[in-house]
């Protein structure tokens, strides 16, 4: 499959979001990748992910949505605010790019940035799909109970208290969802096989809801 690789930089308040955009021939929809706390785009589990959904179909953008000076903040890193409004920021931008205008959009979000993934469908209603991988959700607070993009949510079934906040987060959602618990799985789907599960399930949850 041909794939055209791009280095973006989206304008964002003082700062610039740096991401790898990667962009399959005849796409059937762009997901965005909100990466968690002490994270990048360079984490080998979410490029692992991108090129399972590039396979399929999907264009891919996996960004940087704090600085590195920020990222080196324990403060910033947990700013799901600051977090949000870079993913709108970068929304947006897709949005007006001439290599991505017009493609329906969804986010994959990591550990944070699953939170901010879901406060920014709350404020971009046309997202089409939401994925969790491993995530916080419960730190959206009360948005949570006002998104209408369909969310998926998947975690270890061995993450033993990120298993309970996702739980208690799924009863709040009030679209289209679901949960799936991987077998034998921690928390950064180490295991053999088990993050390979999670892009297989992310991209059957994106090929049905990122419709054209």
């Amino acid at each position: 499959m041909s794939i055209t690789e791009k280095l973006i930089h989206i304008p964002a308040d003082n700062s610039v979001i740096e991401g790898a955009l990667s962009i399959p021939a005849q796409s059937r929809g762009l997901v965005l990748f909100a990466h968690g706390s002490g994270s990048s785009r360079h984490s080998p589990r979410n490029n692992f992910v991108a090129r399972i959904l590039n396979n399929n179909g999907l264009a891919t953008l996996l960004m940087d949505l704090l600085t590195p000076e920020e990222d080196r903040n324990y403060n910033t890193r947990f700013d799901i605010e600051l977090l949000t409004q870079r993913l709108v920021t970068a929304t947006t931008w897709v949005r007006n790019s001439i290599h991505t205008q017009g493609l329906p959009i969804g986010y994959f979000g990591a550990s944070t940035g699953a939170a901010a993934a879901l406060k920014a469908a709350v404020k971009e209603a046309t997202i089409n799909a939401v994925v969790s991988r491993g995530g916080r959700p419960d730190l959206a607070g009360e948005d949570i109970r006002r998104v209408v993009s369909p969310v998926l949510l998947l975690v270890g079934d061995c993450d033993f208290g990120v298993i309970e906040l996702n739980q208690d987060a799924f009863t709040k959602l009030q679209c289209t969802k679901n949960l799936i618990l991987v077998p034998g799985a921690t928390h950064l789907f180490e295991e053999p096989g088990t993050l390979e599960q999670v892009a297989n399930h992310a991209a059957d949850w994106f090929r049905i809801h990122l419709s054209t």
